[in-house]
């Protein structure tokens, strides 16, 4: 029997460092939000995905009304989010009491996930507890700190060798049941994705290449480099 499907996305979060007064995954792509094109995405690669989305609790009926507005009709569960992402994840957990269904967890602004790696990541979670994209780091890598007057510093006998740093990407997918026991620890600050918490559970992640536009939309420079890459 095939395994239910679902995917997590973590919007939960208010998108300080965009610098807008809406939380980034409502901006806008063109004629859609980019929460929106990022679901849209998953369900096109995987249309038997069942999405659950994490928001901060007081706009969970401004994304009602969003998508009503561009008749966008995906079938969603729908959760309030956590003090951290951390804690969004585990409530969107709740939703899913299948001990071995396929759970991705994804960016709720991550619109760029072509198809094929998302189609890819799926067919490996068939034969891996979780399975991670990740990009080689190219640029150097300095280690600094800010010193009382807030300028940066270098900090001694600290070095980063780029040639084993790779950036984590999502989708992130697990096995639900590993997923789900995973985030039965407490919470750590060192959990920085979903991989972080698994990898302290004791599972081993499988990883494998991600997209170089694969852009989590952070800040306005994201976001036009986002719609300039849309618009090709």
């Amino acid at each position: 029997m095939e395994k239910k499907k679902y995917c997590i996305f973590a919007c939960g979060g208010r998108g300080t460092r965009m610098g807008s007064p809406l939380p980034k995954q409502f901006l806008r792509l063109g004629e859609k939000t980019i929460l929106q094109i990022s679901i849209e995405q998953i369900l096109k690669a995987v249309p038997d995905v069942h999405p659950i989305v994490v928001l901060p609790e007081d706009y969970i009926e401004f994304w009602a009304s969003e998508c009503r507005k561009n008749n966008f009709h995906a079938a969603q569960s729908i959760v309030a989010g956590g003090f951290t992402r951390f804690h969004s994840v585990r409530n969107a957990l709740e939703k899913i009491t299948d001990e071995d269904a396929v759970v991705a967890v994804h960016d709720g602004v991550r619109p760029l996930a072509s198809t094929a790696l998302i189609r890819k990541l799926f067919e490996l979670a068939c034969s891996h507890n979780a399975v991670v994209p990740v990009i080689p780091v190219t640029d150097t890598l300095k280690t600094l700190k800010r010193n009382d007057a807030g300028e940066l510093e270098e900090l001694p006998g600290a070095g980063a060798d780029r040639s084993i740093m790779f950036g984590a990407q999502t989708p992130q997918l697990f096995r639900s049941g590993v997923l789900k026991r995973a985030y039965s620890l407490p919470y750590d600050t060192v959990f920085t994705d979903d991989a972080s918490v698994v990898r302290a559970s004791g599972v081993e992640i499988h990883y494998c290449e991600g997209e170089k536009y694969n852009l989590k939309i952070t800040t306005s420079d994201d976001l036009e480099v986002a719609r300039r890459l849309l618009s090709k």
